[in-house]
């Protein structure tokens, strides 16, 4: 596999990966699978992720638009039915991987947390949710308090990953203002938000 910052280098990355806020919202009377839309800061939508119906592994894939004729990323589960599931994130027009997710199955009951991969699959950040006290009222007392996540690598924090209280509609906000160094690769960070909103809003 290519390394991710040699393939960054030698291909410029899509618009879509030079923003700096994001908006992601899940799409209504979906009924099969997961969708949402990704919008920018000026509430353009720049890209559509759908969760593969009926696939014993997870399969996302996020497309520069609803009609999916370009597909930007893939994000695939590596085993069925995973409670730590490690999910690969490859760039779909280059083939290469990016890096990877995993959740850390056992401390995410009761806090969500997740560890960020280079491609050779060395950890190098987190992305946890915000504190043990709010994480265990969410999970025992109420729904109704919005997930909010921390996103650090080597121990500098990043992005941040907040959602919006709406009781019908998943909306997340992705704020990646605090990388002014580029630390996180932004197709991971964006990864990582789907990951978020699809596999952890679902347990909900």
């Amino acid at each position: 596999m290519v390394d991710a910052h040699s393939a960054k280098s030698t291909t410029e990355l899509p618009d879509i990966y030079q923003q700096t806020t994001y908006t992601l919202r899940r799409k209504v009377l979906k009924l099969f699978g997961g969708a949402f839309h990704l919008h920018d800061a000026r509430d353009n939508v720049v890209g559509y992720s759908q969760m593969k119906a009926f696939k014993l592994k997870e399969d996302i894939r996020l497309y520069t638009g609803e009609d999916m004729q370009t597909e930007l990323l893939t994000i695939q589960a590596r085993q069925i039915l995973d409670f730590s599931a490690a999910y690969d994130v490859i760039d779909a027009r280059t083939q290469t991987k990016v890096g990877a997710l995993k959740r850390r199955g056992w401390k995410s009951i009761l806090q969500d947390e997740w560890v960020i991969m280079n491609p050779q699959d060395h950890d190098i950040g987190t992305v946890k949710e915000d504190s043990m006290l709010l994480a265990v009222v969410r999970r025992f007392l109420t729904n109704l308090v919005p997930q909010s996540f921390q996103g650090e690598v080597s121990g500098i924090s990043v992005c941040t990953f907040k959602q919006h209280f709406n009781p019908f509609v998943l909306k997340m906000t992705l704020d990646f203002a605090r990388d002014r160094n580029a630390l996180l690769d932004r197709r991971l960070g964006l990864a990582a938000a789907i990951l978020l909103c699809a596999i952890e809003g679902r347990q909900r």
